[in-house]
């Protein structure tokens, strides 16, 4: 039997966002896949919004590992697929998660990333994600990473940190197995990016990344973020 699917979508103020996104998620619903919103307390009523499509919507804390696992907790897939507001799955992401957990023998993978935006350096920054998640196994969330709910709960979910809750799902789950990689991409918006510059979010990332990899808390790190 195809497991299913669950697509689960952490939004915090996302009213411009959401029409595009649910119709989007439309497709995949119609196909027999769960789609789960988790609002963080929204005031711009997205909420409501997702309600008046008759998505499901759920309330959680704010932040997305606590909205991810409450999406999670409630879900009924196989499979889970965490998917930020403003990325767009490829038409066929629910059979191209399946062959690739098939084809792989993994239990968990993630997409090839694109960004869209003016900047034409944003496509060098998304060549250097893809390839820096495929030699070190580590994804980010923008990739639409997705996991066998069995596994999920046998790691304990995602961290309860405010930043870097997916590199370290990613590094939970790397010890496990190899995630499947799938070369079809998801498109995510541009537009952090181009808010704070390319380059300055380049060299924030990375010292973000480099600082946690040497023994920094989350919690310590997420003030520099905002």
């Amino acid at each position: 039997m195809t497991p299913t699917l669950s697509i689960i979508v952490p939004v915090l103020n996302e009213a411009a966002l959401l029409p595009d996104l649910l119709a989007q998620l439309q497709s995949f619903r119609d196909r027999g896949c769960e789609v789960i919103i988790v609002d963080a307390g929204s005031d711009d009523g997205s909420a409501a919004l997702v309600r008046k499509r008759e998505f499901t919507c759920l309330m959680a804390p704010r932040g997305r590992a606590f909205q991810m696992n409450a999406g999670a907790a409630q879900a009924h897939g196989d499979v889970l697929l965490f998917l930020h507001a403003d990325t767009v799955l490829p038409p066929a992401a629910d059979r191209l998660v399946h062959d690739a957990l098939t084809r792989s023998g993994s239990g968990w993978g993630r997409f090839d990333l694109q960004i869209e935006g003016k900047s034409r350096m944003l496509p060098v920054v998304a060549w250097a994600i893809n390839q820096r998640s495929r030699l070190t196994g580590i994804a980010t969330g923008d990739q639409a990473l997705f996991v066998r709910r069995s596994l999920f709960v046998t790691i304990g979910a995602f961290p309860r940190q405010p930043l870097m809750e997916d590199v370290e799902l990613c590094k939970r789950l790397r010890r496990i197995c190899r995630p499947a990689c799938i070369h079809v991409k998801v498109t995510t918006s541009g537009r952090r990016w181009e808010a704070r510059g390319v380059w300055p979010t380049i060299m924030l990332m990375w010292r973000l990344r480099l600082a946690y990899w040497l023994g920094v808390p989350a919690e310590r790190l997420a003030r520099h973020y905002q």
